[in-house]
């Protein structure tokens, strides 16, 4: 299993907006739904954290050889998975 690198910028994020690192491991980990970020490379990983209370936790991270980088976190009002749910 690769390890995960959180950024400073991801954990002022996380810090922001209450977010466990557990909680962004699990998405990055397991997501619900992916999706290409506009930059090249990046990639979107969405998931629902229970801290979240049901609400998207949208995570950009960038899958390397030997980790995954983490960008950035934060929850997504406008995320939807790619069916519709």
């Amino acid at each position: 299993m690769k390890p995960i690198i959180l950024t400073h910028h991801a954990l002022a994020r996380m810090a922001r907006y209450g977010l466990t690192e557990a909680s962004v491991v699990a998405v990055v980990r397991k997501p619900l739904w992916t999706e290409p970020d506009p930059r090249p490379g990046i990639e979107r990983r969405f998931g629902r954290p229970t801290e979240l209370a049901g609400r998207v936790l949208r995570v950009a991270c960038v899958e390397e050889s030997d980790h995954i980088r983490v960008l950035s976190a934060h929850p997504d009002r406008d995320a939807r998975p790619p069916d519709g749910d």
